[in-house]
């Protein structure tokens, strides 16, 4: 186990003007706080942050977050405050303390709205300040590195998380050792059959190509050494998880790999980066396809480097990077390489990370997401799929630079630009010609989006893209679509409610009923009363307290001869009738029996009613099923599609015909149809339907065989009877086999 000393110095290597105290201090209160506790490997627990305060050392950090590296399970695991270490360390490095406390361990294994909460918790206390970040993946990789001793449920659940969450999300924020080696050691635990196979293969291969692989080396060297420029020439092999996931992506054999090998080139500035590209390429053939300049156009998470592959030395294929010291240390760093004490400044406080990097800016623009209303598993969906997207690199028509995923469309580039540029998109013209809104980008297109005013997004463009910030925003415009359409609905109700009432209706009223009526705002109440959620009965209540369900007001004669009838109309606006001498107590009570069901004809309803596909006619028995945010769906008693809302008795409502008899009106039904396969039996089959006064609706052919047809008769009639004798004529004709009404 390190000792203390021995932890300053590896400080004071890089920043002799360490903090010494803060350091002491740390190691020393964290010791003792964590005594006698053991790892499960049935080590002390204290070597598990003095290891992750190791790791952070390597990646040239300051002392305060080696502080809170040696600090961060003393909150959660022993019996440290935070009120504590704010006295002996300072509030900030108690409040970062208290924050790595609070992140709960992602559960890939639980439901996928806790895992998504969680990951909210993780990226939110990040955006507060980055050491977090690094202080969980310094701890994580260390978890990874003593994985073995776990049981092996818990090692898989472990490395599955950090292969979906941490290894990516290193690599995004340009930290490319710690995500390879995260998912490498993911990798080992998640497929060790594979990862033996493949570790096997490149161990043999290195073996094998040696000698190849220092003669290029000792090449190149030479070759920039005669042109005068200094740099220095290291090889490297490709992981195991980066060749694995190449040969099942592109289903290619080990064999067939070409690049597994490869070769850095580090030099002073950049324009010696450029010298180097412009030596190599004078010397040898490059590649076609097989160039990019990452300096002039840098990768989101701060990555730059200009690659190129070449026919090298001994007519190999050989794969070089080129890239400054400063850049070297920003890929393999990321954003710990921007620290604000390398810029020379003072050190007596805690620093921060610089927010200035491409990498910061994207993890920034994730956290506005948490804030656009999205709920959890849709947040997860969206970060994970930009955590694992490479990307491609377009211009808008003034020259900005936008960095996507690879496969993005004109759409997610245009919710790249700006929110309402994606919602107003009506066409595209890249590098000005006129393209269809689904087509791939391509690296150095010129993206010019054409808008309307009057667009709103398309629900089916959510199958389209590919960014999670395009997919929030079209979800967003969708709901607010749908919300603006029930909302007016519900305005509508409300108005003729209030005018039934004989009450007086403006929105101002309704704004001191909100809490009443649990609604924040008064378009929330037109949006819950249009999707059925809340009746205009209870605005009215709450808008009038005193006011009463039923009203009696005078009415003219039903018929010529009969005498006169009051209306009695409830809340609803459904509408009874009384007679003429009841007083208002006799016809609540009326109201009081007939209110339980609901008429599905000759009323208002606050509530849209429909039929279900197989239809409902007069002299059925039927129910209705309540269908949040569309109405009531009305089923005959006998429908088999009931069986269904069995177990959701809440939805069920007693629903009643109440049809006038001098209204002509028509109802659905529908009917199989079993028909011999002669010439003109579709023919007699609509005559017989015809003779009855019926309207069929829709027929179609469900099933054909050489001797028998089958088809489905939608019918409008005019009730059961009439339906039942249209059926038992179809019996008798001659050309039909068998008629039976489809009851679901």
């Amino acid at each position: 186990m390190m000792r203390q000393y021995e932890l300053v110095e590896r400080v004071q290597h890089y920043k002799p003007d360490v903090n010494e105290a803060l350091l002491n201090k740390a190691y020393v209160y964290a010791m003792q706080k964590h005594g006698s506790q053991k790892r499960a490997s049935g080590d002390p627990y204290f070597s598990h942050p003095l290891e992750v305060a190791a790791i952070l050392t390597d990646m040239r950090l300051d002392e305060a977050t080696i502080a809170i590296a040696l600090l961060h399970d003393t909150i959660e695991d022993t019996d440290a405050t935070r009120a504590e270490i704010d006295q002996l360390f300072g509030p900030e490095i108690g409040k970062l303390v208290e924050g790595l406390t609070k992140l709960k361990k992602l559960d890939l294994v639980s439901k996928k709205a806790v895992q998504a909460e969680n990951l909210r918790k993780l990226l939110l206390a990040i955006s507060d300040d980055v050491r977090v970040l690094l202080v969980k993946l310094a701890d994580r990789l260390h978890n990874m590195r003593t994985l073995g001793v776990m049981r092996e449920d818990k090692r898989l659940r472990i490395a599955e998380e950090t292969m979906d969450i941490y290894a990516p999300l290193a690599g995004r924020m340009g930290m490319q050792d710690m995500r390879e080696e995260l998912e490498e050691l993911a990798f080992r635990y998640i497929n060790p059959e594979a990862w033996r196979a493949v570790t096997d293969r490149l161990a043999e291969l290195m073996e094998k190509n040696r000698g190849l692989l220092s003669k290029i080396e000792a090449d190149l060297a030479l070759l920039f050494q005669e042109k005068g420029l200094q740099a220095d020439v290291s090889s490297r092999q490709k992981k195991p998880w980066s060749v694995f996931r190449k040969m099942e992506t592109k289903g290619l054999s080990f064999e067939q790999l070409s690049d597994i090998f490869g070769f850095r080139v580090i030099v002073d500035n950049v324009d010696n980066c450029y010298k180097a590209l412009g030596i190599i390429h004078r010397t040898w053939s490059m590649v076609p396809g097989r160039f990019k300049d990452y300096i002039s156009t840098p990768k989101q998470n701060d990555y730059r480097s200009i690659h190129t592959t070449i026919i090298g030395p001994s007519r190999q294929r050989v794969e070089l990077q080129i890239r400054t010291r400063a850049m070297d240390d920003v890929a393999e760093y990321g954003v710990a390489a921007h620290s604000i004490y390398k810029d020379g400044r003072s050190n007596t406080v805690p620093t921060a990370i610089s927010t200035e990097s491409n990498a910061y800016a994207w993890l920034r623009r994730t956290i506005e997401a948490l804030s656009e209303g999205d709920n959890p598993e849709e947040f997860l969906e969206h970060t994970k799929l930009e955590l694992f997207q490479d990307q491609v690199f377009c211009f808008t028509p003034k020259g900005r630079l936008i960095a996507l995923p690879r496969g993005a469309t004109p759409i997610d580039f245009a919710y790249a630009v700006h929110t309402d540029i994606g919602d107003s998109t009506v066409g595209v013209k890249i590098n000005g010609r006129m393209m269809p809104l689904m087509t791939e980008l391509k690296n150095g297109d010129e993206v010019d989006i054409i808008r309307s005013k009057s667009q709103v997004p398309p629900t089916a463009w959510e199958s389209i893209v590919v960014t999670g910030k395009a997919r929030s925003a079209i979800r967003r415009a969708t709901r607010a679509a749908v919300r603006k359409q029930y909302s007016g609905l519900g305005m509508r109700i409300l108005e003729r409610a209030f005018e039934r009432s004989g009450k007086t209706f403006t929105k101002d009223l309704l704004k001191p009923a909100l809490s009443r009526l649990a609604r924040k705002d008064i378009e929330d109440v037109f949006a819950a009363v249009g999707r059925g959620e809340l009746s205009s009965g209870d605005v009215l209540k709450a808008v009038y307290p005193d006011y009463q369900d039923t009203r009696v007001t005078a009415g003219s004669p039903a018929k010529t001869g009969e005498k006169g009838w009051f209306n009695l109309q409830n809340a609803a606006g459904m509408i009874f009738k009384v007679p003429e001498g009841g007083n208002a107590e006799e016809a609540q009570k009326q109201v009081a029996a007939q209110n339980h069901a609901v008429p599905i004809r000759g009323a208002n309803s606050d509530l849209p009613v429909r039929f279900a596909p197989e239809g409902a006619v007069p002299g059925d028995r039927i129910v209705g099923i309540l269908q949040p945010g569309v109405g009531i769906t009305i089923y005959p008693i006998q429908s088999s599609a009931l069986t269904a809302y069995d177990d959701q008795p809440e939805r069920w409502i007693d629903v009643r015909w109440d049809i006038d008899s001098e209204m002509h009106e028509r109802f659905p039904a529908r009917v199989s149809v079993s028909a011999i396969n002669s010439p003109g039996s579709l023919a007699e089959i609509a005559q017989v339907v015809s003779a009855n006064d019926t309207n069929i609706h829709n027929l179609s052919m469900v099933r054909t065989a050489p001797d028998f047809t089958e088809m489905i008769i939608d019918l409008e009639v005019w009730d059961l009877k009439h339906l039942n004798r249209i059926i038992t004529q179809l019996k008798e004709s001659a050309c039909v086999s068998d008629a039976q009404r489809v009851n679901g």
